[in-house]
Parts: structure tokens; C-alpha cells; sequence
């Protein structure tokens, strides 16, 4: 008896569940068309234009002073994000060299932090969209097995309808997700790697001119 009580409400409890699940996947696919939305307006308005050859630029860097680091930037179709944060480490040239390098990679785990930001939507919805799906699919079958076993195939052919249709709406949603985080990674650690190697050639050009300006106080 006390069996068939906690069946049954576990039963009126998973089958009060449809309409919320349902509402769940409907507010997971507006939030997977403004995602697109978000990643062809990163595409065309900043990814498209970053033209900039890195290694040559590096070698550029290599063979210019800093007082002239700011205008190369500048020049060079690098991201803005990118200019800021150099720029930000070129202004760093008073710090000691310890202050600098800590300095630097401040600056670079706030991009990497800004990036992953851009990240966690695509990520979320590529993980909850097969559970929901999965959730959807299971909740009307409770129902539908019942209908089958009273003969209500009216009912039986509804339940497996809300089953596919939540299913194949937690699959694409999690496909399409799943794309976007994946190339906007291969991106993101593009960019990263690029803005690291440089910070690097501009620390190196200030130790180098810090030991010439020690070198040249001592001859003094």
C-alpha cells in the first residue's frame, strides 16, 4: 500500500514535469538564435578582419624600439582588444621588470577570462539541450504506455509525437551550440597565443633596454 502511494506520487510528480520541460527547451532555443546571432556578428565584424600575419609582425617588433612599439601597433590589423591590452603593457615600460611580467599576465588572464565569458552560453546549452531532449522524451511515455494498455491509441500517437519533438529539439540545439564552441575556441586560443608571444617580444625589448641603461649608468 505504501508502495503504491509513493509510485503514485512520484508518477503525478514526473508527469507535472512536460509543460515545464517543454517551456525549458523553448527558452534554450531562443537563447541558441541569439548565440548564432552573436557568432555571425563576431565573424563578419571582428574575426573576418583580424588580416594580421603574426609572425611577421613579431619579427617587426623584434627590430623596433618601443618608443615606436604603440604606432606599429596601431598599424597592424590586429583586434582591438588585442592593441588595448599591448598598449597597456607599453605603458608598463616605469614598472620594475618583476611588476611588468606580473603586470602582463594580469592583462592576459583578463582576455582569456573576457573570452571564456563569450563561451559558457554556447557550452551550457550544448550540455543541457540532450538532457531536456532526453527528459522530454521520457515524461510523455509514462502516459503513452498507459494509453497503449487501454487501448487510447489517440493518446499513445500524442505522447510519442512530444517525445520526437523534443528529442530532435534538444539534439539540434545542442549541435548547433556545440559548433559555435568549438570553432569559437579554435578563435579564442588563437588569439590568446598571439597576444602572449607578443607581450613577451615587448617585455624582452625592455629588459634588453633596462640592461642598457644599467650598462651605461655604470660606465658612467
Amino acid at each position: 500500500m505504501i508502495s503504491e502511494n509513493i509510485n503514485s506520487i512520484l508518477r503525478a510528480i514526473v508527469s507535472n514535469l512536460q509543460t515545464p520541460v517543454v517551456i525549458i527547451l523553448l527558452v534554450l532555443m531562443l537563447f541558441t538564435v541569439v548565440v548564432m546571432g552573436t557568432f555571425v556578428f563576431e565573424f563578419f565584424i571582428e574575426h573576418r578582419k583580424l588580416k594580421a600575419d603574426i609572425p611577421k609582425l613579431i619579427e617587426t617588433m623584434n627590430n623596433t624600439e618601443i618608443s615606436e612599439m604603440g604606432q606599429l601597433i596601431d598599424e597592424n590589423k590586429l583586434l582591438p582588444r588585442q592593441k588595448n591590452a599591448l598598449k597597456h603593457v607599453i605603458r608598463s615600460e616605469n614598472m620594475d621588470a618583476e611588476h611588468r611580467e606580473v603586470y602582463a599576465s594580469q592583462l592576459l588572464f583578463d582576455e582569456e577570462e573576457h573570452y571564456q565569458k563569450s563561451l559558457r552560453w554556447p557550452q551550457m546549452i550544448s550540455k543541457l539541450g540532450p538532457m531536456f531532449g532526453l527528459l522530454g522524451t521520457l515524461v510523455p511515455l509514462g502516459p503513452g504506455l498507459m494509453a497503449l494498455s487501454e487501448g487510447n491509441t489517440a493518446l499513445l500517437s500524442q505522447s510519442l509525437l512530444i517525445a520526437f519533438d523534443t528529442t530532435s529539439a534538444g539534439v539540434v540545439i545542442a549541435a548547433i551550440a556545440l559548433v559555435i564552441a568549438q570553432v569559437r575556441k579554435q578563435w579564442y586560443r588563437r588569439y590568446t597565443q598571439s597576444l602572449e608571444f607578443m607581450m613577451e617580444v615587448i617585455l624582452d625589448k625592455m629588459k634588453d633596454k633596462d640592461g642598457r641603461e644599467k650598462a651605461g649608468g655604470t660606465r658612467c
